[in-house]
């Protein structure tokens, strides 16, 4: 079953999974993620919403998670190539948020 989105900005939105959701893209454009990796680099984030969000983005397209069959297991993840198309959109927001002044970046 297909969601339903007012317009294309919502489903971009959605499919990019939240902030949480593209912090997550953003660090694995530097490369393969393990799991604790994620947890250590993004600031804020909590396992259970990694644990959701890397799901969200698999379901969609963006993230390959694949698991190797080792002592202990050893579960890596990737961009898609349709993953990759997000870098754009993650550099433009990088630069878009660097022109703002501090006070409008922490949200006083």
């Amino acid at each position: 079953m297909h969601k339903e989105y007012s317009c294309n900005v919502e489903r971009a939105l959605d499919l990019l999974g939240g902030k949480w959701g593209t912090m997550i893209l953003k660090e694995l454009l530097k490369g393969p993620r393990r799991h604790k990796e994620l947890m250590r680099d993004i600031e804020g984030l909590n396992s259970r919403t990694l644990t959701n969000k890397l799901r969200h983005l698999e379901e969609n397209g963006l993230v390959l998670r694949t698991a190797y069959a080792e002592i202990p297991p050893r579960v890596v993840y990737t961009l898609t190539e349709y993953g990759k198309e997000c870098e754009m959109i993650i550099e433009s927001l990088r630069i878009w948020g660097s022109l703002h002044p501090p006070s409008i970046q922490s949200g006083e």
